[in-house]
């Protein structure tokens, strides 16, 4: 069902599944899905040894999947980390009306963390991430996802599309709640694949088509960043608890340039080496008119 920007399926994942009229949790080996026996909330809140004991016991087949569903539960919570590579600090720094912040937060010791998203709102590979209606500046934001246990362990990796509106966030720093929460502006999927089937570092891919014209691309690798994976999700959980697990995305190294943006319509895909790919289309979101810009595909 994906294939990522090496050719290789990742041979095993976990994946949210509808079949047999009902929507469960199920492990993929190859091409073979088998039933997880319980939800990720429960999986992230075991021990590590046991969540990997669970997943690895899970009966051989048994499962013909009809639809693949974001792999989060509707509760859950999706976090995302900021100005984590310098192309990110440098793009951030364009879209403001004062960039110091970003140069700030690039080089101290506490990262950005930021609220993104529920599991409810959360959309899946195959359907349409969104942009602002009031927004004439809209971009996706490629990242990979940490899958975290209650504890604060990493248990997987995701692929993840953080979109985000550069204009609002651009005007005032105070703003970045609206600039980054709204209807369907986080996409991930379409598997989790285990830590312990996947090695860092992993090279990023970002493919942006219109009609039939590649509007932009753009790669990047989790080795530029600033930041190592297991300090963001410390930092995470120093003042928060999870006892449900959280998937925390890592920031962006890929940022189209000042003049592009995303229009309803456009074809978002994103490729992890070796976790996954996850493709997406672009869909208006929110109340008020499209802007001129947006009517025209131009800023």
């Amino acid at each position: 069902m994906s294939e990522t920007n090496t050719g290789v399926r990742p041979s095993t994942a976990l994946v949210r599944v509808e079949a047999g009229g009902k929507t469960l949790w199920a492990v993929r080996r190859r091409d073979t899905y088998s039933p997880l026996g319980m939800t990720l909330s429960e999986l992230l809140a075991l021990p590590a040894a046991e969540a990997r004991e669970a997943v690895e016991r899970a009966a051989a087949g048994g499962l013909s999947p009809a639809r693949v569903l974001a792999p989060i539960d509707p509760h859950q919570e999706v976090w995302a980390a900021g100005v984590t590579y310098l192309r990110s600090r440098d793009g951030r720094i364009e879209e403001a009306t004062d960039g110091t912040p970003y140069d700030r937060v690039y080089e101290a010791e506490r990262p950005e963390l930021f609220f993104k998203s529920t599991g409810a709102r959360v959309v899946g590979s195959g359907a349409a991430v969104g942009v602002r209606a009031d927004s004439p500046w809209n971009v996706p934001e490629p990242e990979l996802g940490l899958v975290l246990d209650s504890t604060g362990a990493l248990f997987g990796y995701v692929p993840g599309n953080d979109a985000s509106s550069r204009s609002i966030e651009g005007e005032n720093l105070l703003y970045l709640p609206q600039a980054k929460v709204y209807t369907a502006a986080c996409a991930l999927g379409p598997e989790i694949v285990p830590a312990w089937a996947a090695e860092p570092p992993f090279a990023i891919g970002l493919e942006i088509r219109r009609g039939d014209r590649l509007e932009f691309s753009g790669s990047s690798s989790t080795d530029q960043m600033a930041r190592r994976l297991d300090d963001l999700a410390d930092w995470l959980f120093r003042g928060l608890d999870f006892p449900d697990g959280v998937i925390l995305l890592t920031g962006t190294g890929v940022v189209p340039d000042a003049d592009f943006t995303l229009l309803p319509g456009d074809e978002v895909a994103i490729d992890i080496a070796g976790i996954g790919r996850l493709v997406n289309g672009v869909t208006l979101v929110g109340a008020g008119s499209p802007s001129e810009a947006q009517k025209e595909g131009t800023l």
